[in-house]
């Protein structure tokens, strides 16, 4: 199955990438930049297609970026601190993002005559994304079916979809993904910061994994605390 992969650079689509590679045909690796701030992200998806061998392509949306306002990704506020199950953390969802780009990259894998296109979606995304639930999964390859008849036929493989963080980290060891060559911090600084709702549950997810965690973190223990306080729940 000739894949392109849909990578930022964070932890999942890394893993993701590594698990192509070893039991498909990975043909590239592709990238959004849409204005987010821990831009910083896309350096780690290009090391990874140096790594693997293989085209990586990034596509600036940052004009459309522009114009989704609202998000603490893209703009002028705090990245919320704490567990992905709080109210606070739906400040990071940036509308539409993942429908905008997945059409992006069909259209790139039509055009490349590949056979899929794989996203890293999960099931700890679902409390927060609307569009990283199974649901928004099987629509959308439905309504892609229906775009591309006649023309290509390009499936969306997300083997992540209704499993946890944990599971991705202890796939990507099998793998042998180099974790701390991968980003997930929202907030784009020097170190990982420990307190955000991504860093929590990558901090979280090496825990349960029983896999050691590489990263470095400006505060290594919140997630503690943070989890403690929070489970979330999955939306199907």
């Amino acid at each position: 199955m000739k894949t392109i992969v849909i990578c930022s650079g964070g932890l999942d689509s890394v893993s993701l990438a590594h698990k192509v590679a070893a039991e498909h045909e990975l043909i590239g690796l592709l990238s959004f930049d849409y204005g987010q701030r821990h831009r910083k992200e896309l350096d780690f998806a290009a090391a990874c297609a140096t790594r693997l061998g293989v085209p990586h392509q990034v596509i600036d949306i940052r004009p459309i970026g522009a114009h989704l306002t609202g998000s603490a990704l893209t703009d002028d506020v705090d990245v919320p601190d704490g567990h992905y199950a709080e109210e606070t953390m739906k400040a990071t969802v940036v509308p539409n993002r993942n429908a905008i780009m997945l059409a992006i990259a069909f259209g790139l894998a039509a055009a490349q005559k590949a056979d899929a296109v794989a996203v890293a979606v999960h099931g700890g995304d679902h409390f927060i994304y609307p569009d990283c639930r199974p649901g928004f999964i099987h629509a959308f390859q439905t309504m892609q079916n229906h775009a591309l008849e006649g023309y290509a036929n390009v499936a969306l493989y997300a083997p992540y979809v209704t499993i946890s963080k944990a599971d991705i980290v202890s796939d990507g060891a099998s793998h042998a993904t180099p974790f701390e060559e991968t980003w997930s911090c929202y907030k784009g600084g020097v170190k990982h910061c420990g307190r955000c709702g991504t860093c929590v549950e990558r901090r979280e997810a090496f825990h349960l994994a029983g896999v050691a965690d590489p990263t470095d973190y400006e505060d290594p223990d919140f997630w503690v605390a943070a989890t403690s306080a929070f489970a979330a729940e999955e939306v199907k």
